[in-house]
């Protein structure tokens, strides 16, 4: 007796509601994503078992180079601004308002005053290649490291989370320099970033 054959049919599947759904997911990642600022310089960060999270809002972070430079970051735009104004007044800076709004939405800084305007008036690209070569002064005879913080804490309150983070083969004596700075101003609370390193769970023989 013959079998008998069954035709056979193509399987058809509705991707609308997958792409929907795609949609929405992508929208969502793209609304609440916090893009991390590109830092002036490359940093190893030494490693540590600290799992404290430093918070995404109200803070002003504090890059040390491995040459010892130091460069500053504030997250609020508007802050920046303020921050900008009240330590060029103290410098007896006059700033125009295209160098205070390219300030606002800049990244990180670390130019000394005397050589602010000159540095602004560089286009864009130039300025990330010729960031690494300042840094904020942090010596005795003229610590405008102190005057950024001493603005940055009046503008952003007692709030404010101050975040430090230098590379693994930084001198100590740089990192000391900045904590000293610090603690001059009385600001003895900081954060120091670090790599998050394993943890071995093996037991000793």
């Amino acid at each position: 007796m013959p079998k008998i054959k069954i035709a056979r049919k193509s399987t058809w599947i509705d991707m609308t509601p997958m792409s929907d759904v795609m949609i929405l997911l992508l929208t969502f990642f793209m609304l609440t994503s916090t893009f991390l600022k590109p830092d002036p310089v490359k940093v190893s960060t030494p490693g540590s078992v600290s799992e404290i999270s430093i918070p995404e809002k109200n803070i002003f972070s504090v890059l040390i180079s491995p040459d010892g430079k130091v460069f500053l970051d504030i997250d609020n735009p508007d802050d920046r601004t303020t921050i900008l104004e009240q330590v060029a007044a103290e410098y007896q800076i006059n700033l125009t308002d295209k160098e205070k709004k390219d300030f606002s939405i800049g990244t990180s800084f670390g130019v000394p005053m005397e050589q602010f305007k000159e540095f602004m008036a560089i286009p864009g690209e130039k300025q990330k290649a010729a960031l690494p070569n300042f840094g904020v002064p942090t010596d005795s005879t003229d610590n405008q490291f102190q005057a950024w913080v001493k603005a940055a804490r009046e503008v952003k309150g007692k709030d404010m989370v101050i975040a430090i983070k230098a590379d693994q083969s930084t001198p100590y004596k740089k990192i000391k320099a900045v904590m000293g700075s610090l603690q001059d101003l009385r600001e003895n609370r900081y954060n120091l970033i670090t790599s998050l390193r394993e943890v071995s769970t093996a037991k000793p023989k």
